[in-house]
């Protein structure tokens, strides 16, 4: 298979230009909540106007990707099974629309189907797993009726399995933790007595912490095993990369396996602080990184949106692959605000329109999930007051969800957080999970 060249700033044959050098970032607004200044692609002359219907609007994603849709003058539907979602109360959602649960398939891509033959929208981006997986699964049916830039369902399958994922990155060359994945149960035990400790268990499909679990002592690496197992059948089981490396994503925009867009970003804070959904990060620039996706999207042939994250593994400074995020990620606002604005260009690559590939972004533009997530981190870090930089410094920063241009998404979070305090069991709990 082969691997375009360009990553080293070299005249390459290979069907993709090289990737210039990051450029030193853009000015920056100095009022309070500041937005880096962006200039964005303005809507292209006889594009035609699609309405748009983005899912999973109670997610803290869904607010980025609906106000970058939005603010180039695309009719936005934000739409959840939910009345109350942050993405409804975003001044650039024209419609609010509340669907079937995406668990009870039938009906969901019944509505769906219903939805693209009454008209109400055109163009369906399905952010999250819960959407993605009936979307994918009958994609065919519901493409009669609506565009659905998304990926096959067996694509899409193999990218939440993260044994297959695993085995074809190694098969690609690309570097991954030491891994082991059995299939039976006879293989157990000698399979287990093997795996190096500190280890992790994992899921084969799931995401965030669920089905995830750490063992630092071998006496109970059997006995951890057959919880997970218990729920989730068979699931990996890695050797901890120990901390102090840092972790990256790299994001990308592809077309049929043809690589439109690149972008990395490096988690400087998470919570929970030991590992989870970053809560401050930044652009930053891995040619070795940007060459493991180039590969593994190519070889799958990926179309739409994903996210690989990758963990550097302090004691050799090498970075391994963790897993594939099939799907649009939680720090969206960060190459957004970096001028890669992917859920505009996945608008373009739904209408068809023609995108040239582009691989130059700046460096360090900055990004941060202000509330809840980097306030619990200050709270539960020991070093909170030695942070870099400082929880209290709001400078040349931009956010996921506070944004004085439209500010109804965070009034909402402010609300919820003030409501969770005195009734945590309700359903703005959520809103919080996400």
């Amino acid at each position: 298979m082969y691997i375009p060249d360009i990553f080293n700033n070299k005249v390459s044959p290979a069907p993709y230009p090289d990737i210039p050098a990051p450029g030193p970032g853009p000015e920056r607004m100095p009022d309070l909540f500041p937005q880096p200044v962006i200039v964005r692609p303005s809507m292209q002359p006889g594009l035609h106007a699609r309405r748009v219907m983005v899912t999973d609007a109670s997610q803290r994603k869904s607010v980025p990707i609906i106000r970058s849709l939005g603010r180039k003058g695309v009719h936005v539907v934000a739409a959840e099974d939910g009345p109350m979602s942050l993405g409804f109360y975003s001044k650039y959602a024209q419609q609010k629309l509340t669907y079937p649960p995406p668990e009870k398939e039938e009906r969901f891509v019944n509505w769906l189907i219903d939805s693209g033959r009454s008209g109400r929208f055109d163009i369906v981006f399905p952010i999250d797993e819960r959407t993605m997986a009936p979307v994918t699964k009958y994609k065919a049916e519901i493409e009669q009726y609506l565009t659905v830039p998304v990926v096959d369902h067996e694509t899409f399958m193999l990218a939440r399995n993260k044994a297959r994922t695993m085995e074809l990155a190694r098969n690609l060359g690309i570097p991954i933790p030491r891994t082991v994945a059995c299939t039976r149960e006879e293989d157990l035990g000698e399979t287990l007595r093997l795996m190096p400790v500190p280890a992790v268990i994992k899921a084969r499909e799931s995401s965030g912490s669920r089905g995830l679990c750490y063992v630092t002592d071998r006496r109970h690496i059997f006995s951890e095993y057959r919880k997970i197992h218990a729920r989730y059948p068979f699931p990996l089981v890695q050797e901890l990369i120990p901390p102090g490396g840092d972790t990256y994503g790299v994001e990308a925009l592809c077309d049929e396996g043809r690589i439109l867009r690149l972008f990395v970003h490096r988690r400087i804070r998470e919570y929970p602080i030991n590992g989870g959904p970053s809560t401050l990060r930044e652009s930053v620039y891995k040619p070795d990184l940007l060459e493991h996706a180039v590969r593994m999207l190519t070889a799958i042939k990926w179309h739409g949106v994903a996210m690989l994250e990758f963990k550097e593994d302090p004691r050799t400074g090498k970075c391994v692959l963790i897993e594939i995020n099939p799907k649009f990620w939680g720090s969206i606002a960060l190459p957004i605000a970096a001028g890669v604005d992917f859920p505009y260009l996945l608008y373009l690559l739904a209408c068809r329109h023609q995108i040239r590939e582009e691989y130059s972004y700046p460096e360090h533009v900055l990004c941060r999930w202000l509330l809840p997530g980097d306030l619990l981190h200050f709270i539960f870090n020991p070093n909170r007051l030695n942070l870099e930089p400082s929880f209290f410094d709001f400078r040349n920063t931009a956010y996921d969800i506070m944004d004085t241009k439209d500010p109804g998404p965070f009034v909402l979070l402010i609300l919820t957080l003030i409501k969770d305090i005195f009734l945590p069991r309700t359903w703005t709990g959520k809103i919080l999970r996400n």
